[in-house]
C-alpha cells in the first residue's frame, strides 16, 4: 500500500473533505470529478485493478490500498487523520454477476471484509458520514411484469447472485453501525449505468452492456444478447440505465443529505424511471454509430433478472434529484470516449 499527495487546494463549506474508495475507477473519476468541482476536498483510495489514476487530477492524493487486505484499517484511518477526512464515498468492491457466481467466497471476502475494514477505520477516525455505493441487484427478479413496472425502495430484497447479497449485506451492516456507533449513512441502489462526461472518464471496462457493444461493432464483430426468451416485450432483458454524470450528482446531493440531520441507513434508488430493453440498446449503439447491429442470441447468464426498473420518487422527495440525460445521450457519450 501506497500514498501518493500532489498537493491539494482549500475546500469551501458545506462538503468539506471526503475520502472515495473506488475513486480511480469509472464511476468513482466522475464523483471525485463533480466533488472537486462543487469545491470539496478529495482523498482517493483504490487497489488499482480497475482504476487508472490517469483519470484524476493531480492535486488528488491517492492512498492504494486494497480493502479487503491485513493492514487496510491501519493504512485508511491514518489517511483520514492527515487529510482532515469528514465524510466518505464507498464504491470500491467487485461487481460482476456471473463471476460472483463463480466465486462467491471471494467476492464476500472483497465486498463485505472490505466494507468492514472501512467502518473500523471510519469509528476509529471519528467520520460518521458514509455514502454507500448499493445495487439494483439487490431486489433480484422483482415482478414487475410485461409491462415495464417500477420497482420502489421498500420492494422485497431477493438478490440473485452473490454481488447483490454483498451489496444487501453492505446496506444491513450501515444500518447496524448506527446503533453500535452512530455512522450515518445514505445506500444508493445503482441502477444500469452508462456514458461519460468527458473522453477521459470513458468506461473502458468489460463488463457493461455499452461499451461492450461498441466493442464489439468496432473489431467488426456481432454484439452477444445473453437470453431473448424474457417475460418482456422483446424477450430481452429491460433495465434502467443511468446517466454516470446524473449518478455523481447524486452523490454530491446525498452527501448534503447526510450533512442535515442524524438521518441514517435510508436506502434510494438512482435510475430514470424509464425501462430499455437490451435489444434497444444494442439498436442504439448502432444508431449512433452509423452502423447496423445485428445481435446474436445466446444463452442466459446466471443471476440476470428479467426487469428491473426503478421508481425514483424517494430521491427526489429527499433530495430534490432527479436523471436529466436519455439513453441517447448515455450511448452518444460513451461513443466519443470509446474513439
Amino acid at each position: 500500500m501506497a500514498e501518493h499527495r500532489h498537493g491539494g487546494a482549500s475546500p469551501e463549506a458545506g462538503l468539506g473533505t471526503v475520502m472515495v474508495t473506488g475513486g480511480a475507477g469509472y464511476i468513482g473519476a466522475h464523483v471525485v470529478d463533480l466533488l472537486l468541482r462543487a469545491g470539496a476536498r478529495v482523498v482517493v483510495v483504490d487497489d488499482m485493478s480497475t482504476g487508472n489514476a490517469d483519470r484524476l487530477a493531480s492535486s488528488v492524493p491517492v492512498l492504494e490500498v486494497d480493502l479487503a487486505a491485513p493492514g487496510a484499517t491501519a493504512a485508511l484511518v491514518s489517511t483520514m487523520r492527515l487529510h482532515g477526512v469528514e465524510a466518505a464515498v464507498h464504491l470500491a468492491g467487485r461487481k460482476q454477476v456471473a463471476e460472483s457466481v463463480e466465486r462467491p467466497a471471494w467476492y464476500y471476502r472483497q465486498n463485505v471484509d472490505g466494507l468492514l475494514a472501512l467502518h473500523d477505520a471510519l469509528s476509529t477516525a471519528g467520520v460518521d458520514r458514509l455514502v454507500f455505493s448499493s445495487s439494483a441487484a439487490v431486489y433480484g427478479d422483482v415482478a414487475t411484469g410485461p409491462g415495464g413496472g417500477r420497482v420502489r425502495e421498500d420492494a422485497a430484497t431477493v438478490p440473485l447472485s452473490p454481488y447483490g447479497q454483498t451489496k444487501l449485506a453492505g446496506e444491513w451492516l450501515n444500518r447496524a453501525a448506527y446503533g453500535a456507533w452512530g455512522l450515518r449513512a445514505v445506500n444508493l441502489r445503482y441502477f444500469n449505468v452508462a456514458g461519460a462526461a468527458r473522453p477521459a472518464l470513458a468506461d473502458h471496462g468489460a463488463t457493461n452492456l455499452i461499451p461492450l457493444v461498441l466493442t464489439a461493432l468496432a473489431r467488426g464483430e456481432e454484439p452477444r444478447i445473453f437470453g431473448d426468451d424474457y417475460p418482456t416485450p422483446d424477450g430481452t432483458c429491460v433495465r434502467d440505465f443511468i446517466d454516470v454524470r446524473d449518478l455523481a450528482a447524486a452523490h454530491v446531493a446525498a452527501l448534503a443529505y447526510l450533512a442535515g440531520d442524524r438521518r441514517h441507513g435510508e436506502v434510494f434508488n438512482v435510475g430514470t424511471g424509464r425501462g430499455a430493453s437490451v435489444a434497444e440498446v444494442v439498436e442504439t449503439v448502432g444508431r449512433v454509430r452509423g452502423v447496423a447491429a445485428a445481435p446474436v442470441v445466446v444463452g442466459r447468464r446466471p443471476g440476470d433478472p428479467a426487469c428491473v426498473v426503478a421508481d425514483v420518487t424517494r430521491i427526489h422527495d429527499a433530495m430534490g434529484w432527479r436523471a436529466e440525460r436519455s439513453l441517447h445521450d448515455m450511448v452518444r457519450s460513451a461513443w466519443a470516449g470509446h474513439r
